[in-house]
């Protein structure tokens, strides 16, 4: 029986079944057969398909599919890669085994620690029925009949709430309005700062407790009005006058029961403009809450309508000229020109805010002793920087480019003017800066200009400019921060006396605030308008602290006298104590956290007309 295969090589291939050979025959053929085939040298390829790799290559190389490798580097490689492997996985397990140690948050810096008590003197002040966590243990409601004593206008019936302006309990809308303006201001450029301190919320409350006023003291429904409050009681003791008031009486606010007559002005420019200052300024600050925010622009449009139409001085004829004299009301008209234009975005605000008649007649051409300092009677300085901000940010050209220049290099000299090198202001031996030249009250004027230039440093780093000139000679934006920083240690105790002026920071201030709440315990014991005069003049400390007030300061020797009946060192006042937590807030912090640069431009519509579409395209 035969089986027939293919042979590769050709033709078939036969395998005998009845081949009667032996294995022992077969072996012996094979034998022959391999001899035959050793007798002829083979060439490499058939070497290679009896013999496989060599055994030197094989020792020398690691074939991995795709590519041959020397052993010696794969060794090495899977080597290194498992060890890094063990490493990685002993470094974790220490990791995840040894207690972490979580390092503590440093303690907050002197200017934040003083904001924290600066705002609550806010706190402290507070007209009306209180909020339930109003924080301030020894205040209660007060005053809950103002404006309804039927000597005010028909269209003014309610004038309870706002704050208090000082050490009385006189209602002064007046420096109360710039006091709001100058809070908002610094929550709009600070925000961010005032969150990391944990008082945004505070002091937006702050700052609508009196907005909500504001809108009591005219008819903020209408869009034309012919009244406004100015002030709520009197403090006139001229001629050795006896009838109770809030100057003759020293009476804890909860205790006072006299008449509180209402001052209503009918053309008064500068206090309607500067409402609509803080009105405005709020509207952005409240911007989130679309219906109040409208509220408050619309409020604010109708008096600064009224301020335009009713020209005149609030403090003429009025006992606030004894008090809070208004000395023109044009630089209002630009401070509040400005802050309606970025509220409203109207560029009718921005017109008039950038007049040049109006900036000449607000003086800000004449120079003069002072020139560039910032109060709640002269707001030229801050609207020079308001504006000068514009043409930083947005720069908008023509036609306001030229007068925007103009504010801008005049705010760069007023910048110069507060550097010790030169010789604008006196400074007293402890360095405080001298901007009412040596009058009483000084802080208030010093506060405000440590604010400035703070911010001012901030818009300049913000846009990227790293000084300023004046005259020949550049000045980096750390020479102004560093001017504010000592301005502001002065006031928290770095002075010849090594006391703090702020009250409840550090460990010596003053004890004798010129304040009726503060120096009268609240024992349940009701004094009358003459029976708190014994408080008033006690040698003893204040029962209660009046938290974070900044008193009136020192005098040009660095001298202070901590007496509660001498008002010229020891009284705050709001518009004070607003322009130190400014200044305190643009400060607080740390550095890198900026100015918000884009808030406040929120309303503002683009600076230049959007281009036309392009034509169609072209057809034959």
């Amino acid at each position: 029986m035969s089986v027939y295969g293919r042979d590769p090589w050709g033709g078939p291939l036969e395998i005998n079944a009845t081949d009667s050979a032996t294995d022992d025959d077969r072996s012996r053929n094979l034998q022959d057969f391999d001899r035959a085939a050793l007798s002829r040298q083979l060439d490499e390829t058939q070497q290679s398909w009896l013999l496989g790799p060599t055994e030197q290559k094989k020792k020398k190389y690691v074939d991995l599919g795709c590519i041959i490798v020397s052993r010696k580097i794969f060794v090495w490689t899977v080597s290194t890669i498992v060890v890094c492997a063990v490493l990685a996985g002993f470094i974790t397990l220490i990791v995840k085994t040894v207690p972490r140690h979580h390092h503590k948050k440093g303690p907050p810096d002197n200017y934040t620690q003083a904001l924290h008590k600066a705002l609550m003197f806010f706190n402290a002040q507070k007209s009306g029925k209180l909020p339930k966590h109003n924080n301030v243990s020894w205040r209660g409601n007060s005053c809950l009949q103002d404006g309804k004593s039927g000597t005010t206008s028909s269209v003014i019936k309610d004038l309870v709430g706002g704050y208090y302006d000082a050490g009385d309990a006189i209602k002064f809308h007046f420096p109360k309005a710039f006091a709001m303006t100058m809070l908002s201001w610094s929550v709009i450029e600070y925000s961010a700062k005032y969150e990391a301190a944990g008082e945004l919320n505070h002091v937006k409350e702050l700052i609508k407790w009196g907005t909500d006023y504001f809108l009591k003291t005219f008819n903020s429904t209408a869009d034309t009005i012919t009244t406004l409050a100015a002030q709520v009681g009197t403090g006139d003791t001229s001629g050795g006058s006896t009838t109770p008031n809030d100057h003759y009486c020293w009476m804890r606010p909860e205790d006072i029961d006299y008449d509180r007559p209402v001052t209503e002005c009918h053309s008064c420019s500068d206090l309607a403009a500067e409402m609509a200052a803080a009105l405005a300024a709020a509207s952005i600050v409240f911007k989130d809450n679309k219906a109040y925010s409208q509220k408050l622009i619309h409020g604010a449009t109708t008096v600064f309508k009224f301020a335009r139409e009713q020209r005149g001085r609030y403090s003429v004829g009025t006992e606030a000229a004894t008090f809070y004299n208004s000395t023109s009301y044009w630089d209002e008209f630009v401070w509040g020109g400005a802050w309606m234009y970025f509220a409203t975005g109207n560029s009718s605000y921005l017109k008039l805010a950038t007049m040049p008649g109006l900036a000449k007649h607000a003086g800000a051409f004449w120079g003069g002793p002072f020139y560039g300092v910032m109060s709640w009677d002269n707001k030229l300085p801050g609207a020079q920087v308001l504006l000068s901000r514009l043409r930083l940010f947005l720069s908008p050209g023509y036609p306001y480019e030229e007068i925007l220049r103009t504010f801008h290099n005049q705010t760069s000299i007023v910048m110069c003017s507060y550097l010790p090198v030169f010789t604008s202001f006196n400074r007293t031996k402890g360095g405080m800066i001298q901007l009412n030249h040596g009058a009483p009250q000084p802080l208030q004027y010093v506060v405000n200009a440590a604010f400035l230039a703070a911010l001012y440093s901030d818009y300049l780093e913000a846009a990227d400019t790293p000084g300023w000139y004046c005259g020949p000679h550049f000045y980096s934006v750390d020479v102004l921060r560093e001017f504010a920083k000592t301005q502001i240690d002065y006031i928290l105790g770095n002075n010849p006396r090594k006391m703090s002026y702020v009250v409840g920071f550090g460990d010596r201030y003053p004890k004798h605030v010129h304040h009726r709440g503060a120096s009268i315990p609240k024992n349940k014991v009701k004094y009358n308008c003459k029976g708190g005069w014994k408080w008033r003049d006690s040698k003893k400390p204040n029962p209660n602290t009046l938290v974070g007030a900044m008193v009136a300061g020192p005098d040009k020797h660095d001298g202070f006298h901590d007496v509660r009946t001498n008002y010229n060192y020891t009284e705050p006042t709001l518009a004070g104590n607003a322009g130190l937590v400014a200044a305190l807030v643009a400060l607080s912090g740390d550095k890198s956290t900026r100015i918000d640069k884009n808030t406040i431009f929120s309303a503002v519509p683009p600076m230049f007309p959007t281009p036309p579409p392009p034509p169609a395209p072209w057809k034959p």
